[in-house]
């Protein structure tokens, strides 16, 4: 029997490292392009800049500023454009 790995949605960005949400920089329906700040996340006070990988549209945001995160969690949905 072959195990099967959870395909990861393409359209999800996970946290790279566990922190706190200290800016959330666009909201629900905008348009972002490939290299725009979506979110930073402060951890060992360092802020780590999380960018659209690219052109698309914010679908879903599943954190709110102050909110703590682990690594691999997920931070938004975009949609390619």
């Amino acid at each position: 029997m072959r195990k099967t790995k959870k395909k990861e949605k393409e359209n999800t960005l996970n946290s790279p490292i566990s922190g706190r949400v200290v800016n959330i920089k666009t909201k629900i329906g905008d348009e972002v392009k490939k290299g725009d700040v979506l979110l930073v996340i402060e951890a060992m006070k360092m802020e780590y800049i999380i960018r659209a990988p690219y052109n698309g549209i914010v679908k879903k945001i599943n954190f709110k500023e102050k909110d703590l995160i682990e690594i691999g969690q997920n931070t938004l949905e975009l949609s390619k454009k």
